[in-house]
């Protein structure tokens, strides 16, 4: 893409507005970075660096004399700045998009509400194994927490770029083309971005293929029935491949010959000339990487080497030593016989639900923060059966409180702090204490890592806390 000459605005001075300000600058564009906050110290320097203009504490109508805005994932699409450049008919696209663009990789594209860190995770670290021994590099960018602009033009081609999307990484991404795209599920969250409606919150996934084409492949849960109902052959005669995974035997949506699934506690790719078994679940099940979820995430990656035609000697090899991702489901340490688990990065029920089911005996759970919409009684059951205290923080501790209220003991905290004091004098030995928020994090914390951080480095000193 030649833009050299283009005038672009590039709203929100968040990782990846800044690594797509740099991308666009180093092309020759001119271009504006745009922040309705203040930009740290060391990032405007990086600017005066890279003699790229930058406003902050609110957008100029400078912003508008643009050929075309990259707009952060984290700006809603209610926003006043996003409303005039739609009224002024300004292309928006995103960071995404933009990098993509730029891309001599093979892409690997991963969405879906729960899994796709963990998934991405896999992906990436199966590539680099087999990279290693075929002579190509894997890269590990997106809503991982690594802006895909940042590192787009050191990827060659034959390497892959290991792509985890949110769903507002994938709005406002028109011609993104992933070879592989992944959908984990698709279950209720941010529904205060998209007006409570599912609809809108899947049609958002539903764009990772929009743009696939013949030579591409698409993988996803066959388990789940949004996605399940989604891609029956008989509704969508997609132009691509299709590879569904899913625990059961006939989990194949009947769409396909190819698919991914368990049989019995053997993980097995089904080909139309046979299977092929590729490993035991009891070879990488292990004390903080564990769950029928991540059994799940496990056969998504399994398909996604599929598709690139990657051998089950670099799976195993992976997946042996594969112990989990930080701030999921993470066992921190066990005190007087009690363990510890951080799970910040559950920011929707779901993900909650997952890590309830996960709990060999009974917790003490430590759940709140900024409430996305969420209806407990997707939970309700679960948490009776399995909770002995629930300590609610934060902005949706009375929501909470009022919703479990003589169902099971309720306890509020004003801080973290606070309510790990409360877990430590109720949980028994045996018991789990587990941190599992089932909110964002945006009213306490910078985001999920920081509020992780903090669990973890309260249980290692609690004495202190």
């Amino acid at each position: 893409m030649n833009i050299k000459g283009k005038r672009i605005s590039v709203i929100g001075a968040g990782k990846s507005g800044l690594a797509a300000a740099e991308l666009l600058a180093a092309e020759g564009a001119e271009v504006l970075l745009s922040e309705v906050g203040s930009i740290g110290e060391r990032e405007c320097a990086r600017m005066k660096e890279m003699q790229i203009p930058f406003e902050e504490a609110g957008h100029s109508g400078r912003v508008y004399d643009a050929d075309f805005c990259v707009i952060s994932p984290g700006i809603p699409p209610q926003a006043p700045v996003v409303q005039a450049m739609q009224a002024r008919a300004i292309p928006l696209y995103s960071e995404i998009e933009i990098a993509s663009l730029f891309c001599k990789a093979r892409i690997v594209g991963i969405t879906g509400t729960d899994g796709k860190t963990t998934t991405s995770t896999i992906v990436h670290r199966i590539c680099e194994e087999d990279g290693r021994r075929q002579g190509y590099r894997s890269f590990s960018v997106g809503n991982i927490g690594v802006p895909f602009s940042s590192l787009v033009k050191e990827m060659n081609a034959g390497d892959v770029a290991v792509v985890e999307l949110s769903s507002y990484q994938l709005e406002h991404s028109p011609t993104f083309r992933p070879e592989v795209a992944v959908i984990t599920n698709i279950t209720p969250d941010h529904l205060d971005r998209y007006q409570g409606e599912m609809e809108r919150y899947a049609a958002a996934k539903f764009q990772i293929y929009a743009n696939q084409r013949e030579s591409d492949t698409l993988v996803y849960n066959a388990d789940d029935p949004r996605l399940s109902a989604n891609f029956t052959l008989n509704s969508y005669p997609f132009p691509f491949s299709i590879i569904p995974f899913g625990m059961e035997s006939g989990s194949d949506g009947g769409i396909d010959r190819r698919r991914v699934m368990l049989d019995g506690e053997k993980i097995v790719v089904r080909r139309p000339e046979g299977d092929a078994e590729v490993m035991l679940t009891a070879d990488f099940l292990k004390n903080s990487f564990r769950g029928r979820h991540n059994i799940s995430n496990v056969l998504a990656a399994v398909a996604v080497a599929e598709a690139l035609g990657i051998g089950h000697e670099p799976v195993r090899s992976v997946l042996r030593l594969f112990q989990g991702v930080e701030h999921r489901q993470e066992f921190v340490r066990n005190i007087n016989g009690v363990d510890w688990v951080n799970d910040s990065k559950a920011t929707n029920l779901n993900a909650m639900r997952q890590a309830l089911e996960s709990l060999p005996s009974t917790a003490v759970l430590i759940a709140g923060g900024r409430d996305k919409g969420n209806d407990y009684e997707a939970i309700a059951g679960i948490v009776r059966q399995k909770i002995s205290l629930l300590i609610a923080i934060g902005e949706s501790q009375e929501k909470i409180m009022t919703f479990f209220e003589g169902q099971v003991p309720l306890k509020g905290a004003a801080s973290l702090e606070e309510a790990l004091l409360f877990a430590s004098e109720a949980a028994l030995p045996g018991q789990t204490v587990l941190f599992s928020p089932g909110c964002a994090s945006f009213d306490m914390f910078e985001n999920f890592e920081e509020r992780g951080c903090q669990f973890k480095q309260c249980v290692h000193q609690l004495l202190s806390c």
